[in-house]
């Protein structure tokens, strides 16, 4: 079956046009300009006539080059598209597109997974600058970006994303707003809106942005929005059977022993079912923005604010014992079982950030340089975990992050930039369970990206020198290191608009202040965790093929590649445990990881008022050590089919998801089983032109089938959600 299943991946199989390269007009209207100072522009392309969703295609771009998908592989999701993926982290968003898993920690905190990589090897962005927030160090920790208010969500995977840090070697994820005005709006007032609710998890959501002129060439913009969830609907049992049993066999063992009361808890915890306790989440935003445009010049500043609370799901018959000794169990389990009651209080996650923006571009009249583009962004943010009421473990992140780009001018099919970079992340933690010391990481970096276009033949080239200091005061411990990457990729033109193309890329990562130097018990997480302040560089060599274009009405984007690591950094279990809690080191291996990705989108009947959509896609990826052993938590195969019917005002869509097991385990790794995901939504959009409503009503998971993500660390107890229904609505006017 993988055999066959692979064959199909490898030549075929991805989003329908509203997912990945086809996308609704709403931002056309309000992009332009002002997203090439970001780094990241989105170009009109073909409208189709009397479609009110439009569907255009774009391409990613970066500052001076006419399209960034040569040396990278690129999906945008956005408009009806985004609002049917809504969710309220953005890796939940992104789960469905090929090469692209959720860490799935819980429904409150979900980082994405690009290729089988997570953490800082993916950069999340908001606007082109980094989210400055903690959600790199741990899983549990939340994105600091709100999908609600999203105008568009941009994947890269592949060697581009070095532009935008080197640490990016899995991709990289840019969450695009209109907090900085884009361009002054053409009609007196623009409102965009957005509100939903759902019966998995009593869903109640709600997002409204405001978008004006104040003067003939000032902008101002505001936004806002709600979202708040129960515990989430389970089909089954909350423990996988593997825990269950281990649950079951722990409680007939107390039960030989006499603990009459705690094997009836054991069993109890083994047989929760139906919702998944402490999965709430509520969360709300706010922003405001003001640009300026003379001439060719601008200039816009923005303030936002973000605020989540959110339960972490915990392991069925654990408690938490912060490192004390249990009373000894034979003798008083009476006052053992106080303990671990005392112990067993929920754990919740409160997440505040501020942050301000800024957004400059400037035309240099011609010459060499073209124009130059400046972003920067200053963040502010607090993550604090409970126990309970009690405040456990306080996190503090104080960042900045700034780019400048100077913008070459097209000369003879020549284009590209130089830019330089710099952030500075201020990390404190403080509590029974600062696992990381207090650090400051700095990196300062200069890049370049260079394109020539041959008409038929097109060759991009990229490279990034970063310096990184990683400082833990409180340690004497002071690691500095100098990377060096670098990517070449030619595409060249078969036919109308459908390329091939090879990338190669030398990519190094430095180590980050959690592998380095972490330490101690992590409530949220259940583990130990145990840092290498002794950690190289790691590096890798990387090679891409693909295939990408139109033939016909056939959309494709294939690609296959694979990446030599040395001194490849990860987490692993070691079956030892202190303070009651398993043990987790950073550890340093050789290790190779290849994969594919697919997708193509076909058009089975096209009539005059009605036409079927087809659309296929998947992805497989594998990572092995050196030793042999598979690299922890890797999503396995999967594979997507879509129908889309489309008449006057209506478009009905069935898609069926399947995930592979994943047995190719890393030691002490617990496997995930195979499931199937059906999904059914109906759209209705009666207006046609920029005006536009959108209402749309969805089953997801129709069957109520069990689903474990093999990439998250709470697979075993925290399961997807189970049918749920939800209706959302979305005007534009």
């Amino acid at each position: 079956m993988k055999t066959a299943a692979f064959a199909l991946l490898a030549t075929a199989a991805m989003p329908l046009a509203a997912l990945a390269q086809d996308t609704p007009a709403e931002q056309d209207r309000d992009e332009g300009s002002a997203d090439a100072e970001v780094g990241i522009e989105a170009e009109e392309a073909r409208i189709e006539p009397g479609d009110d969703d439009f569907h255009n295609v774009i391409y990613v771009t970066a500052a001076g080059v006419d399209r960034l998908d040569v040396i990278a592989g690129t999906s945008i999701v956005t408009g009806i598209a985004l609002q049917r993926e809504s969710s309220g982290q953005v890796g939940e968003v992104l789960a469905s597109l090929p090469g692209v898993s959720a860490s799935g920690f819980a429904p409150g905190a979900s980082r994405p997974i690009l290729r089988g990589f997570g953490g800082d090897r993916v950069r999340v962005l908001n606007d082109g600058i980094g989210t400055l927030d903690a959600s790199g160090a741990s899983d549990d920790h939340a994105v600091a970006a709100d999908p609600l208010i999203a105008q568009r969500i941009e994947v890269l995977r592949g060697p581009a994303v070095l532009l935008y840090g080197s640490q990016a070697i899995g991709g990289a994820v840019n969450v695009v707003t209109k907090r900085i005005p884009p361009r002054v709006p053409d009609e007196p007032i623009h409102i965009d809106a957005l509100a939903g609710f759902d019966t998995a998890s009593n869903l109640r959501e709600g997002g409204l942005s405001v978008d004006m002129p104040l003067l003939n060439n000032v902008a101002f913009h505001a936004d806002a929005s709600y979202r708040e969830t129960g515990d989430v609907e389970i089909p089954g049992f909350a423990a996988s059977d593997f825990l269950r049993d281990d649950l079951l066999a722990d409680a007939a063992e107390e039960e030989e022993e006499g603990h009459i009361e705690e094997a009836d808890e054991l069993r109890e915890a083994a047989n929760i079912s139906g919702t998944l306790p402490n999965s709430y989440s509520e969360t709300w935003s706010a922003g405001a923005g003001l640009a300026a445009f003379v001439g060719e010049h601008n200039f816009g500043v923005s303030f936002g604010y973000y605020d989540t609370s959110y339960g972490v799901p915990t392991a069925p018959g654990t408690g938490h014992h912060h490192g004390e000794e249990d009373d000894d169990h034979d003798d008083d389990h009476d006052d053992g079982h106080d303990d671990e009651e005392e112990g067993e209080e929920a754990v919740s996650i409160g997440l505040e950030r501020i942050r301000f923006d800024m957004r400059a571009g400037f035309d240099l009249g011609g010459g060499f340089f073209d124009s130059v583009q400046a972003r920067a962004g200053w963040s502010d943010y607090t993550h604090t975990e409970f126990e309970g009421t009690e405040v456990g473990t306080v996190f503090d992140v104080a960042g900045v992050e700034g780019r400048v780009e100077l913008v070459q001018t097209r000369r003879n099919g020549w284009g590209g930039s130089i830019g330089a970079q710099y952030s500075s992340v201020d990390f404190n933690a403080v509590g029974e369970e600062a696992y990381i010391p207090p650090n400051v990481t700095e990196t300062f970096a200069l890049f370049t990206l260079q394109e020539i276009d041959f008409e038929r033949l097109e060759l991009e080239a990229g490279v990034r020198y970063e310096t990184t200091s990683v400082v833990a005061e409180t340690l004497g411990l002071d690691r500095s290191f100098d990377t060096f990457s670098a990517a070449f990729g030619g595409g060249y033109i078969l036919f109308d608009d459908f390329r091939a193309g090879l990338n190669l890329s030398r990519t190094q990562r430095a180590p980050t202040a959690a592998e380095l130097y972490a330490e101690g018990p992590h409530i949220a997480t259940q583990q130990f965790e145990v840092g290498n302040p002794t950690l190289d560089i790691e590096a890798s060599w990387g090679a891409e093929g693909y295939l990408r274009g139109e033939i016909g009405e056939v959309k494709i984007n294939a690609s296959i590649y694979r990446n030599w690591f040395s001194d490849f950094i990860f987490l692993a279990a070691t079956g030892v445990e202190e303070d009651d809690l398993p043990v987790f080191t950073f550890r340093q291996q050789d290790a190779d990881q290849w994969g594919a990705e697919a997708q193509v989108t076909f058009p089975l009947v096209e009539a005059r008022d009605f036409s079927l959509l087809g659309d296929l896609r998947g992805a497989y990826t594998n990572a092995e050590l050196d030793n042999g052993d598979a690299v922890p938590r890797i999503p396995p195969l999967s594979l997507y089919g879509a129908l889309e019917a489309r008449w006057e005002h209506f478009d009905l869509r069935g898609e069926v998801e399947w995930f592979d097991d994943q047995s190719n385990l890393a030691p002490l790794e617990t496997p995930t089983d195979s499931f199937t995901h059906v999904n059914l939504s109906l759209a209705w959009h009666p207006f046609e032109g920029e005006e536009n409503f959108t209402l749309l009503a969805q089953v997801d998971n129709v069957f109520d089938a069990e689903g474990r993500r093999a990439t998250s660390f709470t697979k075993d107890f925290v399961p997807l959600s189970g049918r749920n229904f939800k209706l959302t609505a979305r005007a534009s006017f």
